[in-house]
């Protein structure tokens, strides 16, 4: 939206609410700056009515070598190498990470915690991209029916994962032949383990997607109530 038709949405959108009487402001923030363990990019617009003052958007609480990774965000969570898992199911090891513990919080059932069940073949071919791999990473003639930018795509250990869309199927879990569960998708969003996604599994993987993510939302949040008071 930032530089959609050389920028003229999102300039069209501040002169619309400007009309209205609102300071507008805007600004493209990477949720990873402030504890997600993704890298998504979202351009924000935050207006203030009855006043003279520009909303400041909050500064980064990480820098880049501070992120937090896949890893730390899920790997406390069930492989499920053996069983689909269940939507209603038990933790099976302890946190591990401090993101891991923010996330769990007083919450001692796992919810949404559930794979799809691929077939061998396509478990075979993930199996091929290696951590942080994609479609290039396997042999000619494998995979080729899904070469696009995000086909074949495995999150990173030690990296944030990247935008968590509404279907999942393109990326797979860092070190299982997998794709991620509704709650490792909402783990990577930073939606807290007592939240659960009701609906069919297309449903629950679209109210994850689309949403923004938590604590990003959470930092301008806290930012706002400044200019609330």
């Amino acid at each position: 939206m930032a530089t959609l038709y050389k920028g003229e949405v999102r300039d069209e959108i501040v002169k619309r609410f400007t009309k209205m009487g609102y300071i507008v402001n805007n600004k493209i923030l990477c949720s990873a700056d402030y504890g997600v363990p993704q890298i998504r990019k979202r351009l924000i617009f935050v207006g203030l009515l009855n006043t003279n003052k520009m909303f400041d958007f909050p500064e980064p609480y990480l820098r880049p070598e501070e992120y937090v990774t896949c890893e730390q965000a899920i790997g406390d969570l069930p492989s499920l190498e053996h069983t689909l898992g269940d939507d209603v199911s038990e933790y099976e090891r302890e946190p591990m990470t401090d993101y891991q513990k923010q996330m769990r919080g007083s919450c001692n059932i796992l919810y949404n915690h559930k794979s799809i069940d691929h077939k061998q073949f396509v478990k075979d071919t993930i199996a091929l991209v290696p951590d942080g791999g994609n479609y290039k990473d396997l042999p000619p003639g494998v995979g080729e029916s899904r070469i696009f930018h995000m086909a074949w795509t495995r999150y990173c250990s030690y990296k944030p994962s990247r935008t968590i869309d509404t279907g999942h199927r393109n990326n797979f879990h860092y070190k299982w032949n997998r794709c991620p569960t509704v709650r490792e998708s909402a783990r990577l969003q930073s939606f807290p383990d007592d939240f659960v996604f009701l609906g069919n599994k297309g449903q629950q993987d679209k109210q994850v997607g689309n949403a923004v993510p938590c604590l990003m939302a959470k930092a301008i949040g806290i930012q706002l109530l400044k200019y609330l008071k």
